[in-house]
């Protein structure tokens, strides 16, 4: 053999070695951008179901946390391949501009008023507009979250129909952070402030707050995924945003949602809607 052969060879094995070494690069089809809530995150949930998905598809996933607000601007840009969103008005605006589709219900939740247990305002055993009327009248501390999420959304609802403005007043402030976070800063200040269940549930131990308004039908907090449009957003990994979407609503996922929390809280921290009638229907 001579010598040009033996060079050949060993460039192919050396070839073949770095290649078996190196770490495969991830296509760029493989890698799906989901824009969500603060509160899926917070709550722990993605992290139970994100390697799940990853693990029986291939596909990686980017998680991009912020409120639902955020994430419903970053589909209507493009800049997502799916979102988990609960600003169902927002959401119905987004399908009807043709930037999202195939809108499905995944779960549901509900919105508690928490606060120091010592309760200035007195808003215990009150109804959710009484509570914040109390709030109000008390000039008692009251964080908003004040970035565009769900809650937020949600939180100025309830405001609006106890017929307050709260915007400007020294007892009113915006914190413009996630919900664990403004959760967080209500239990230094001794405030109160809107939550969902699921993140409240995962950080009440660290809180020494405590929920004092509950089950109000004004309270339901309500989770949709929704895909890009593909004709709108060509470069958007519609496989990836699908299949995601889809793995959501499977049964085996839908069992995790509806059994997540039971071991560490108690109490499920979500109630899985798949294959619920969709609630929004006549809402207004």
């Amino acid at each position: 053999m001579n010598r040009s052969t033996w060079l050949r060879w060993g460039l192919s094995f050396a070839t073949i070695l770095a290649s078996a070494l190196l770490p495969a690069a991830q296509p760029k089809e493989k890698a799906v951008i989901l824009a969500t809530t603060t509160s899926t995150q917070d709550s722990g949930l993605l992290d139970e179901l994100i390697p799940l998905f990853e693990q029986q598809t291939g596909y990686v996933v980017k998680t991009i946390a912020v409120g639902s607000g955020q994430a419903l601007a970053m589909g209507k840009r493009g800049e997502a391949d799916v979102l988990l969103v609960h600003s169902p008005d927002a959401e119905e605006a987004l399908v009807a501009d043709g930037a999202g589709t195939n809108r499905r219900l995944i779960m549901h939740n509900d919105f508690v008023l928490v606060g120091p247990p010592q309760d200035p305002a007195g808003i215990a055993r009150h109804s959710a507009r009484e509570s914040l009327q109390r709030i109000a009248a008390a000039k008692a501390l009251f964080l908003s979250r004040g970035d565009n999420s769900g809650t937020h959304a949600q939180e100025l609802k309830l405001w609006k129909a106890a017929a307050i403005a709260p915007e400007g007043q020294p007892w009113y402030q915006q914190t413009g952070l996630g919900m664990g976070q403004t959760l967080t800063i209500a239990a230094e200040k001794k405030a109160y402030t809107l939550s969902d269940r699921g993140t409240y549930l995962a950080l009440r131990k660290k809180l020494g707050l405590v929920i004092l308004h509950e089950g109000d039908p004004s309270l339901r907090n309500i989770y949709h995924v929704i895909e890009l449009t593909p004709a709108r957003f060509p470069k958007v990994n519609t496989a990836g945003g699908r299949a995601f979407a889809d793995f959501l609503v499977s049964k085996a996922v839908q069992t995790r949602i509806k059994e997540f929390g039971i071991a560490i809280y108690g109490s499920p921290l979500f109630f899985p809607d798949a294959d619920a009638p969709e609630p929004d229907a006549g809402r207004r």
